[in-house]
């Protein structure tokens, strides 16, 4: 019998028993990547429930100028004299504000606006703050953007 040649069959004997550096290099890639864009939407959808819960709350404020007005006959000029106190939702991350729309105008009118604080303020690139007017105007910072849906 004939001796084999060193390393003549040890390629052969020799078997895979793990990941070889590149591979897991490539699967921490795909990870990284997966979880990156998985990062952004969950932003996304943190940043616009914010926004629609700010948003709800506006219209909630301005049905109470609507009542304070009945019982008064005239708009409250700040959110004490309405005795409305924001939501945790809302005031982590906004703050609201009412006010007299006209300054120095007979005629009764008042604003409600929604202005992103802290996170929601670099987050919120789309639309900035919200406003409501007495009228039903909604307005926000940036223009044509369709933030009150």
């Amino acid at each position: 019998m004939q001796k084999p040649l060193l390393g003549e069959n040890m390629s052969a004997k020799k078997e895979q028993l793990g990941f070889t550096l590149i591979e897991m290099m490539i699967v921490v890639a795909m990870i990284a990547i997966i979880s990156t864009i998985a990062f952004s939407s969950y932003q996304s959808s943190t940043v616009r429930a914010n926004r629609a819960a700010a948003a709800n709350y506006v219209l909630e404020v301005a049905n109470m100028q609507e009542r304070f007005l009945l019982d008064n006959r005239n708009y409250a000029t700040s959110m004490t004299a309405l005795g409305a106190t924001p939501p945790a939702e809302v005031s982590n991350h906004y703050t609201v504000t009412t006010g007299d729309n006209n300054g120095t105008s007979t005629v009764p009118s008042y604003f409600v606006k929604a202005d992103p604080k802290a996170a929601q303020n670099t987050n919120d690139t789309d639309c900035g703050w919200l406003q409501l007017d007495n009228i039903g105007n909604k307005t926000t910072e940036i223009a044509g953007t369709r933030c009150w849906r």
